[in-house]
């Protein structure tokens, strides 16, 4: 007899962090008090996940450990749900990267299935990485509701992925 238990999988971004718009990739940053307010905001009316998975980098794994405190929930953390690494424009502010590297962040956000930041971690890789991690977990998982607290471009990375959307559609989605 086929197996339909239903896995239902929240994905909450994290807040607002400290140091402004600048990229962070892979760069560990502290969420922000606005920040800490969206997050707590975002789930004060959620509840029912029987376990909680973040990225390992602070502006994630922070919220989601006062989270499963407070929830008594389980906590994972998993390194493969980082942010992708954006090389040579870790730390540095949006307007500048766009102003300063025109052509690389004309080709990174419309092609970025074949441009990759300087220095940085190329989308293609980056996809494959947390393809297998999200399975994973959805898997292990199965029959349960769990909430995965992650970044924009995880996020987004598994949208496509469920999606079925090519992976340069990853630009076009807004989380």
């Amino acid at each position: 007899m086929a197996d339909f238990s239903v896995t239902t999988v929240d994905l909450l971004r994290h807040g607002a962090c400290e140091g402004g718009e600048i990229f962070r990739g892979s760069t560990d940053v502290g969420l922000s008090e606005t920040g800490w307010r969206q997050m707590r905001c975002a789930v004060e009316k959620e509840a029912g996940w029987s376990r909680i998975v973040s990225s390992d980098l602070r502006r994630c794994h922070e919220f989601a450990n006062e989270l499963a405190t407070q929830r008594e929930t389980p906590l994972e953390a998993d390194s493969r749900f980082r942010e992708i690494h954006f090389g040579d424009w870790e730390g540095q502010l949006i307007a500048d990267v766009r102003e300063q590297f025109p052509e690389e962040w004309r080709a990174f956000f419309s092609k970025p299935s074949q441009a990759t930041a300087p220095n940085g971690e190329a989308m293609t890789d980056f996809h494959r990485r947390i393809t297998p991690a999200i399975s994973e977990w959805a898997t292990e998982l199965k029959g349960e509701h769990f909430l995965l607290v992650a970044h924009g471009a995880v996020i987004r990375s598994i949208m496509v992925n469920w999606l079925q959307m090519p992976l340069d559609a990853i630009t076009s989605l807004s989380v």
